[in-house]
């Protein structure tokens, strides 16, 4: 095992596929000669040229639109978009063709294409803060990653840039610096196959990315107060693993989402028909979702703070519920 960020996490992902398969290729805005905004893809252009790794113009319309001819046609592109709001300035290119194409085509042409969307965070406001994870998991067609840990960063990147389909795969802005244990030598993680993060019996939560990270530290707290409450991370939103959720509410009875995303038809949305549709014999306390309010993200970290779910909202939350 070594110890990396999620940022490094899923610059080795690149590299190594990029080492693997020459049909991968990078681009975007800034991602080749100053090594992206967040310096996630630092020394790539270095290693690997400017044919394979290069600078794209100011049009996301165009970059997942040229990602989706190029996919077509054999390779396998890696578009970032630098923020994950700029999937609807690309809507037609993401929903309309990169979702769509293989379907409309019976079936002739692959699109093996990754639209990477550094998404959340605070202080950067209304079009630039977005965990648009939902209206993904809406689109036919197209299959969503949110990693959550530096090993699940590299092991989700490098399996979708091997998958066949489109994916949009979120990195979270927060999370770049988070340390953690990634496996040495090869490894991918498969899609549709969530991990329980922490065991526990009094309340199942589902939650990932920054708000696993909160997630977790409401639940230290909770333990102290003698609830344990278990933790699964989805890892992927399409394909779902309803399985491992169902199977943790058989166990605890109760369910909460938490995410950051505003909550009307949101992920939590989902995740609540599907244990009414698959689960409700088990449930014996109302469901509950914590989510950002149906309002523009602010640019004011007070603002953010203020509808943002935290640790402590997480924690009161588990109280009420369990109490």
């Amino acid at each position: 095992m070594s110890v990396i960020t999620y940022s490094k996490a899923i610059n080795q992902a690149l590299a190594e596929e990029m080492e693997r398969d020459e049909n991968v290729i990078l681009y975007g805005q800034d991602v080749a000669v100053w090594g992206g905004i967040f310096k996630v893809t630092e020394g790539l252009r270095d290693r690997f040229g400017p044919e394979r790794v290069f600078d794209s113009p100011i049009s996301e319309n165009v970059m997942v639109g040229a990602g989706v001819g190029a996919a077509m046609m054999g390779l396998r592109p890696v578009v970032e978009l630098q923020f994950a709001d700029f999937i609807f300035t690309a809507g037609d290119e993401v929903f309309l063709k990169a979702g769509m194409w293989r379907f409309m085509h019976g079936g002739a042409y692959k699109v093996p294409l990754v639209i990477r969307a550094p998404s959340g965070g605070s202080g950067f406001g209304p079009e630039h803060s977005a965990c648009p994870e939902a209206f993904i998991m809406h689109a036919p067609g197209l299959l969503c990653a949110v990693p959550s840990t530096p090993a699940d960063a590299k092991g989700l990147l490098k399996e979708a840039i091997r998958l066949d389909n489109p994916v949009v795969y979120f990195e979270h802005k927060l999370l770049y610096a988070m340390r953690g244990e990634v496996p040495d030598g090869e490894y991918t993680t498969p899609f549709g196959k969530a991990v329980v993060r922490r065991e526990g019996d009094a309340l199942t939560i589902v939650a990932w990315q920054d708000m696993l990270r909160r997630t977790l530290a409401a639940a230290n707290r909770l333990s102290k107060d003698g609830i344990e409450v278990e933790v699964i991370d989805p890892r992927t939103l399409n394909p779902f693993d309803r399985e491992t959720i169902i199977e943790s509410v058989k166990k605890t009875g109760a369910c909460m989402v938490v995410e950051e995303a505003y909550r009307t038809l949101g992920v939590g949305a989902e995740i609540g028909a599907l244990l009414l549709e698959h689960a409700l014999p088990y449930l014996d306390k109302p469901f509950k979702r914590l989510a950002i309010p149906d309002v523009p993200l602010p640019t004011s970290q007070h603002l953010v703070n203020f509808i943002v779910p935290s640790e402590e909202d997480i924690y009161k939350a588990v109280k009420e519920l369990v109490a």
